[in-house]
């Protein structure tokens, strides 16, 4: 059975996520005729193409999607093993809480209240991620814990506790056809625009059409004023209402969870107390 390096992965992933031999060799470091080598003979170890190349082109192949999907958690995990046994020898480490600003649906000062009356108490730094990453912040070992919303974040390689349940709303230009209902249905909004959240692939509206690429809920609002597209949210991530825009309940979309997430390997007491105290205070709240 073939086995992989570590290093091997991080030239197979620098250069899938670029798609570009030169600029991957600049990210790493090395020669480019040393990185197309490495490439080659990683294929040929695996016995499948990774990657279609020409002159002017460089395209994943699907064992190449599978090698890219698989290979940046095994990177994670790597990364993760060497920090995380670092942080275990010190009893004096801090709590890292990862979170999207304004993605707690104000639940995250309770849950620090509860957290600090407990004895074990540490400092707890608050790390802010972006619409995507927050996850990878705990594979990889830069956070402890996060805030991730289910199922629009993937949790492979994480445990969780749900701690919120909300509904979604539709966000809608205010000369949209369905602007003057009090509330909307995913059969309305079916056949609507949504954009597309870079590194996330589930929409909540299969059979909506695919809009332009956004990283953020700015970008999607600023899209949306100009008539580009709509969006389905969580009630949290809506708010502030952005006075140019309308909202409306989506009555029958599923329930979007907020979840406390950490790494299945994950055994401290420091996570453990953490996780505790959250679940104790989003359950009074």
């Amino acid at each position: 059975m073939a086995e992989l390096e570590t290093r091997e992965l991080e030239y197979f992933v620098a250069v899938a996520e670029e798609l570009h031999f030169g600029r991957a060799a600049t990210r790493l470091a090395i020669a480019q005729p040393a990185l197309s080598k490495a490439i080659r003979r990683l294929e040929s170890r695996l016995g499948v193409q990774l990657l279609e190349r020409s002159s002017r082109h460089v395209a994943l192949t699907l064992a190449g999607e599978a090698l890219l999907h698989h290979g940046r958690h095994a990177l994670n995990a790597v990364g993760a093993a060497a920090e995380k046994a670092r942080r275990a020898g010190d009893r004096h480490a801090h709590l890292r809480l990862v979170i999207k600003p304004g993605g707690d649906a104000n639940l995250l000062s309770g849950i620090l209240a509860a957290y600090a009356g407990r004895p074990d108490a540490r400092q707890v730094d608050i790390l802010f991620g972006g619409a995507t990453d927050r996850a990878d912040h705990v594979r990889d070992g830069r956070a402890d814990v996060a805030l991730l919303y289910a199922p629009f974040d993937d949790l492979t390689g994480l445990d969780h506790e749900t701690l919120t349940v909300e509904g979604r709303v539709a966000i809608l230009p205010p000369d949209h056809r369905l602007a003057t209902r009090s509330q909307v249905t995913l059969a309305d909004l079916a056949q609507e625009t949504l954009p597309r959240w870079k590194g996330v692939r589930w929409t909540g509206a299969p059979e909506a059409g695919q809009g332009p690429e956004v990283t953020d809920a700015a970008e999607a609002l600023h899209m949306i004023r100009l008539g580009r597209t709509i969006a389905i949210l969580p009630h949290s991530l809506a708010q502030p209402m952005h006075p140019d825009l309308v909202y409306r309940p989506v009555t029958d979309a599923p329930g979007s969870e907020l979840v406390l997430a950490w790494s299945q390997n994950d055994r401290r007491h420091l996570v453990a107390s953490f996780v505790a105290a959250a679940v104790d205070a989003a359950g009074r709240a």
